[in-house]
C-alpha cells in the first residue's frame, strides 16, 4: 500500500518530477498524477487517441495547448462544441480576449458590448471580425461543395488559415478530424443558417459524421479518451466507443460532480456500467480546475514521450 509523503520543494524541480511528487501526497493531486499514467499508456500502447473538449477552454488559453497537440499528432480525434470554433477562428483572426474578474459590473459590460465568460472578456468587435469572414470562408466551400459533413466543414475551414496555434489549422494539416454535432448551437450556427437562407441546397449533414465516427472505430484496436469538461463532446465520444467495445483508456478532467446525474459529472466506473469503457479499462478521474490540471499533466506526459521518442515536434 502506498503511503502518504511529504511535499518537499527542491531547487530546479521539473514538472515531471512535480508530478511524480504528487502521486504521494494525497487529494486530487494523487489522481493527477494516476491521470498522467493512464494518458502515458494510452499512447505507449498506440491506442486511437480522443480529445473532448467544450468552448470555454478556447476561450483561454488552452487553445493554442490543443493546436500545438495536434502539431505533434498526440490525438487522432478531436470532438468539441460550437463555441470552440469560432473562438478559435476569432483568434486566428488576431482578437486578443482579456483577462478581468469574475465579480464585474456585467450590467455596464453589456453596455459597452463587452461579453464575460468566467473572468475572461470577449467584445463585440470581435463577433464582428468573425462574421466578416466567416461568409467568405463557406462561399469558398461551397463551391466545391454543396452537402458537407460538419467534420468535412471544419476541415475545409481550417485549410484556408494560416496560423500555427489555431486547431482548426493544425487538424487540418495533420488529418486529425473535428467532430462537433452541435454545431448549430453558437454563432457559427446562426451564420450557417444565413448562408442557407441565401443557398438553399447547402447542407452540413451531422449525420454523416455519426456514421464515419463509429465506421472508423474497430473492436480490435485500443482506443484512449480525454475528456475535458463534459458535455455532448464527452457523450459523443463515450457513445461512439460503445459500439466498438468501448474505451480501453479513459481520463476525465472536470470541475462537476456524480451527484447531478449529469454526463459532465459522470464517473469513469459510471461509464462502465453501459459499456462506454471496457470492464478492465485503465481510468482516472481529476476534478479541479481543468486550466490547472491539464497543462500540469500533459506537460508531464509530453516531457516523458518527447524523451522516450514516441513523438516528434510536429516539423515534418
Amino acid at each position: 500500500m502506498k503511503k502518504v509523503k511529504d511535499f518537499l520543494w527542491e531547487k530546479n524541480m521539473n514538472v515531471n518530477e512535480l508530478i511524480e511528487k504528487f502521486g504521494s501526497l494525497g487529494y486530487q493531486s494523487t489522481e493527477l498524477f494516476e491521470a498522467h499514467k493512464v494518458v502515458l499508456k494510452m499512447k505507449r500502447s498506440g491506442a486511437k487517441i480522443f480529445l473532448t473538449f467544450t468552448s470555454n477552454m478556447v476561450t483561454s488559453g488552452l487553445r493554442g495547448l490543443f493546436a500545438q497537440l495536434c502539431k505533434f499528432k498526440f490525438p487522432d480525434i478531436l470532438v468539441t462544441t460550437s463555441g470552440s470554433i469560432e473562438e478559435d477562428l476569432m483568434k486566428s483572426l488576431g482578437s486578443d480576449f482579456e483577462i478581468i474578474n469574475f465579480n464585474p459590473d456585467d450590467n455596464s459590460l453589456h453596455e459597452k458590448g463587452e461579453n464575460r465568460v468566467g473572468n475572461l472578456l470577449i467584445r463585440n468587435e470581435d463577433y464582428m471580425r468573425f462574421e466578416d469572414k466567416i461568409g467568405e470562408l463557406l462561399l469558398n466551400i461551397y463551391r466545391k461543395k454543396k452537402r458537407i459533413s460538419s467534420s468535412e466543414l471544419l476541415y475545409e475551414i481550417g485549410v484556408q488559415l494560416d496560423d500555427e496555434n489555431s486547431i482548426l489549422y493544425q487538424a487540418a494539416k495533420n488529418n486529425i478530424p473535428i467532430y462537433c454535432p452541435g454545431i448549430a448551437d453558437s454563432s457559427l450556427g446562426f451564420h450557417l443558417y444565413q448562408f442557407q437562407q441565401k443557398n438553399p441546397d447547402f447542407v452540413v449533414d451531422t449525420i454523416l459524421d455519426m456514421r464515419r465516427i463509429t465506421e472508423d472505430l474497430s473492436f480490435d484496436e485500443k482506443k484512449g479518451l480525454i475528456s475535458l469538461g463534459g458535455s455532448i463532446s464527452k457523450h459523443y465520444a463515450v457513445f461512439a466507443a460503445l459500439l466498438s467495445g468501448g474505451f480501453d483508456y479513459a481520463v476525465y478532467l472536470t470541475t462537476s460532480h456524480p451527484s447531478s446525474g449529469s454526463m459532465s459529472g459522470a464517473t469513469t466506473s459510471e461509464a462502465k456500467s453501459w459499456g462506454k469503457l471496457k470492464d478492465d479499462a485503465e481510468a482516472a478521474t481529476v476534478v479541479g480546475d481543468v486550466t490547472i490540471n491539464f497543462p500540469l499533466m500533459i506537460s508531464a506526459v509530453l516531457d516523458n514521450l518527447f524523451s522516450e521518442g514516441i513523438l516528434g515536434d510536429g516539423k515534418s
